[in-house]
């Protein structure tokens, strides 16, 4: 067993586990978020999906040996803790979520391609999505919510609509 400290949604938190253990695991067995699912435990569904100072990453193949001293690690609990993220409500406004399993995992992939583009057209979202896989197959939803969600993200920044 090993003590890892880490900030986990910005807070300071400190777990003696095993150097294997998944980070999958650690959040949710250890920090006790269970909004980050297990899918597929081979990293191709996407529903593991946790950012890492600031990058996806598929939580179930990551071990917390490797994740960094000074890692920020983000779950889908962090992006929405005060109101909700654009992407969180155009989820909604959009009715993308069937049975809801993957969209953790769904959302948190969509929020880190509008971090690195602000304005992405339907071949970047493809490209950005396709390693979350939804057995539901809401993928025009998704689209549209992402779609959605850049543009709510372009009038905040502007502060139109700002009293």
């Amino acid at each position: 067993m090993a003590i890892y400290n880490l900030t986990v949604n910005s807070k300071k938190v400190k777990v003696d586990v095993e150097d294997d253990m998944p980070l999958l695991w650690v959040v949710r067995d250890v920090v006790g978020l269970k909004g980050t699912k297990f899918g597929c435990g081979m990293a191709l569904c996407g529903a593991c999906t946790v950012h890492l100072d600031g990058q996806p990453a598929r939580s179930c193949q990551t071990p917390i040996s490797s994740v960094g001293k000074n890692a920020k690690i983000t779950t889908i609990e962090g992006i929405g803790d005060v109101k909700l993220h654009a992407i969180q409500q155009a989820w909604i406004e959009e009715q993308v979520p069937q049975c809801g399993y993957c969209q953790s995992g769904q959302i948190m992939s969509a929020v880190a391609l509008l971090k690195t583009n602000a304005n992405p057209n339907d071949q970047d979202i493809d490209a950005a999505m396709s390693g979350n896989l939804c057995r539901c197959g809401t993928y025009d939803r998704i689209r549209k919510a992402i779609h959605r969600a850049a543009e709510a993200i372009k009038v905040e920044e502007k502060g139109i609509g700002k009293r």
